[in-house]
């Protein structure tokens, strides 16, 4: 058996992440020692392994666990689904690779593109962050936003994208400044009033998600693709925003 520490460095996760999972009733050690050591069995790995692959899918934790702690759950058939969902992730991310490929060649004036082709492997159908968004903001909220874009033209929905990249392109090169800064605030302005063409975001709303940033890696990873610590940044800014617009 395997002490927290080694499960930790073998798989990769933090130490802090395990008895997390420990505490909210996830991954229970098989044994405890009486100096208060946890123990982990094979087949706590073999959970865990199920933890982070759902995890790795976009699950939230409280939904994670109503699955494996289901009667009816069959390992097996869980990593067979597994392999199915990240076969079309890979399947999706090989097409965006190929994108961004071709769209290099055609900045170097080699190729052309067709606007349809600048935007091959985007997918605006699915929203790995819906379920926690629901969980936090409530279904109506999360419903409006849906539907809002759920009714944008090809033509708006790229311009949608398009507004998207440059905030977060704005925010990157600006984050490096105090967050309570005059630059940092008029940049979370934009991202708060960008949010609120397609939502119904209240300032309490909005400084929670800028910890969500910080606290699901899902997000604080993905954010910081337009420069490191570009999450952080926004989470602080955020919640300067929000504090500052409620006096």
């Amino acid at each position: 058996m395997l002490r927290v520490k080694e499960v930790a460095d073998l798989v990769g996760i933090s130490v802090r992440t395990l008895h997390h999972y420990d505490e909210i009733e996830l991954l229970i050690p098989d044994k405890t020692t009486e100096a208060g050591y946890r123990l982990y069995s094979d087949d706590n790995l073999e959970t865990l392994q199920q933890i982070l692959f759902f995890r790795e899918l976009g699950f939230p934790l409280k939904e994670i666990k109503q699955i494996i702690n289901n009667p009816s759950f069959d390992k097996k058939e869980a990593l067979e689904l597994h392999r199915s969902m990240l076969l079309e992730k890979r399947s999706r991310l090989d097409q965006m690779i190929v994108t961004v490929e071709k769209t290099i060649q055609h900045m170097k004036g080699e190729i052309q593109m067709s606007n349809k082709e600048k935007f091959e492997g985007f997918d605006f159908s699915h929203n790995p962050y819906e379920q926690e968004a629901r969980e936090r903001f409530g279904d109506q909220a999360v419903n409006e936003a849906n539907a809002k874009v759920q009714k944008m033209s090809n033509e708006e929905q790229r311009a949608f994208s398009e507004q998207f990249d440059a905030i977060y392109k704005k925010l990157a090169v600006i984050r490096h400044m105090a967050p309570e800064s005059d630059e940092a605030q008029a940049g979370i302005r934009d991202w708060y009033n960008f949010l609120n063409n397609i939502g119904n975001y209240s300032l309490d709303a909005f400084k929670g998600l800028g910890e969500m940033y910080v606290n699901d890696k899902r997000f604080t990873n993905n954010i910081d693709q337009y420069g490191e610590g570009l999450a952080q940044f926004m989470c602080e800014a955020m919640g300067v925003f929000a504090d500052e617009n409620k006096k």
